[in-house]
């Protein structure tokens, strides 16, 4: 017989890190469930700070948790703040998933990153590829974090049978997005390249790299929905990977995106700056053996994302 499904109808369900991209369209998600939303702001819970997070979860006594909250960037943030990266997403994961055990959350996910499996790890990626080679040097300290936040939900549910679960979501884009010129992922950081490059005439953008990685990009209100699935339907030791099962190479986001926003001038690629990991695909067989599929094009995504763009008064962080 199947495993009951976990409801989340009638509980109160924590997202720290909900003003990020993520946090926020699970808050978005979660509207629609019938649920207590709680979450917390910086200015009263410094989630590296244990005393601090472990009175917050006294007080509020959340059944179950999202675990959305990150310090998160593209690669030059990821290679440059370094120990920030390390220190700030070790502190979040320790803290949060022991006092969801300490305080009896019901159930708990942790989001990590497709960034823990291996530099060269066979395409698509499984999740079995986990320890299984190097990492790729320009976000290692994050991507151990990562891996160390894995182990944790592991370890909590193999020691006090916590129904705590992992999932690893792809590279995201939408709603939320960081639009910094330096700090950014690709996509937020292209959109606000190429608008920019639109404003003002340039005659030609330069992308970073050469344009020759793959990379799978995911909407991230398609994620939200699969999270909800995941927290409804899963409860096992092992990751899940989260993505669309498609990949791009970075040229043909950067078209994918000039020809979004309007801009019609010349691409050029920058080769000294770092391409990081050459292919990053997830292979989403056990998601969709579980009944979910993304259902956001990347095309209608970018759409989307820019009309958010848009819509800020200020675009960087």
């Amino acid at each position: 017989m199947p495993e009951p499904e976990f409801e989340l109808a009638g509980k109160r369900v924590y997202v720290p890190g909900h003003r990020g991209m993520v946090g926020g369209a699970l808050v978005r998600r979660l509207a629609g469930e019938h649920c207590d939303v709680l979450t917390s702001s910086r200015s009263n819970v410094d989630l590296r700070n244990q005393a601090q997070v472990e009175a917050w979860f006294a007080a509020n006594r959340p059944q179950a948790v999202f675990l959305a909250a990150a310090k998160v960037g593209g690669i030059h943030a990821n290679n440059v703040y370094r120990a920030e990266f390390i220190y700030d997403n070790l502190a979040i994961a320790m803290n949060i998933i022991h006092a969801a055990h300490k305080y009896d959350v019901e159930k708990l996910m942790f989001l990590g990153s497709t960034c823990i499996y291996p530099k060269l790890a066979p395409q698509p990626m499984n999740e079995d590829q986990l320890l299984q080679g190097p990492l790729e040097q320009t976000n290692e300290p994050y991507a151990i974090a990562k891996i160390a936040g894995i182990k944790l939900a592991e370890s909590y549910r193999r020691q006090y049978g916590a129904d705590f679960i992992s999932v690893m979501p792809t590279n995201l884009y939408g709603p939320g997005d960081n639009y910094h010129p330096e700090n950014s992922h690709v996509a937020a950081a292209l959109i606000r390249r190429f608008h920019e490059a639109k404003e003002t005439r340039a005659p030609s953008v330069t992308v970073w790299g050469t344009g020759t990685p793959r990379r799978e990009f995911l909407y991230v209100d398609d994620l939200a929905d699969a999270c909800i699935h995941l927290m409804r339907t899963y409860s096992a030791e092992g990751l899940i990977n989260i993505g669309c099962g498609a990949d791009v190479t970075i040229r043909e986001l950067a078209e994918t995106i000039a020809a979004t926003v309007g801009y019609t001038g010349k691409l050029e690629f920058d080769s000294s700056r770092p391409d990081g990991t050459p292919r990053k695909l997830v292979d989403v067989g056990r998601l969709g053996a579980l009944g979910w599929r993304a259902s956001t094009s990347l095309h209608d995504g970018l759409k989307l994302a820019y009309a958010d763009f848009l819509s800020r008064p200020r675009r960087a962080a």
